[in-house]
């Protein structure tokens, strides 16, 4: 019984660890990306560990607030099958998102959440990574006067050094463009 006791414990164990193989560890604070995940994971790679940042929102007058410094961590969560990222910003307003990559659509989906705006749904977004190299997302969403557009975000100059995003609000024909949001990282030396 001793024997059989020991080899079902240690079973468990075994099973334990690679459920967690890579999730964020003392050692791996970021996890990894599991085998088994869809390749597009490697989109948000560049990403993955911490950046520092500004954050540049518009004000209600149309001109740029002054920059807010802001630290912008990805991790690989689910034991490596989706991203998690967190913002902490200096202004005390933070948020972060899980991104998920759907084979079957071959699409990300992106459910954002904020301290400053909990809510009992997330917003999503959903979208891919163009031949240009950046990561397109889009949510429907109507313009102040109304009119039905998007809210677009998109990630570009993606480097290992760093990377820009910009959120703006586009027709649905994407000829009107309004930038509300914008923010550019450089990836911290660990």
């Amino acid at each position: 019984m001793k024997k059989f006791t020991t080899l079902l414990f240690l079973g468990m164990v075994m099973l334990s660890v690679a459920q967690n193989e890579y999730e964020p560890s003392p050692t791996n604070p970021y996890g990894s990306k599991n085998p088994e995940a869809p390749k597009q994971l490697d989109d948000f790679k560049p990403m993955i560990g911490l950046c520092d940042c500004d954050s540049e929102r518009r004000n209600p007058d149309g001109t740029w607030a002054k920059p807010i410094p802001m630290t912008w961590k990805y991790s690989y969560i689910m034991n490596g099958m989706a991203i998690q990222d967190q913002t902490l910003k200096a202004d005390g307003k933070h948020s972060g998102s899980i991104r998920q990559f759907q084979k079957d659509s071959l699409k990300w989906y992106v459910h954002y959440y904020a301290s400053a705006t909990p809510t009992p749904t997330l917003g999503s977004w959903e979208g891919k990574k163009t031949e240009k190299g950046t990561i397109v997302l889009y949510k429907p969403q109507k313009a102040p006067n109304g009119t039905e557009g998007f809210s677009r975000l998109t990630f570009y100059d993606i480097n290992d050094k760093g990377y820009k995003w910009i959120g703006e609000w586009v027709d649905k024909t994407e000829t009107v463009v309004f930038p509300f949001w914008k923010i550019s990282c450089t990836k911290r030396k660990e």
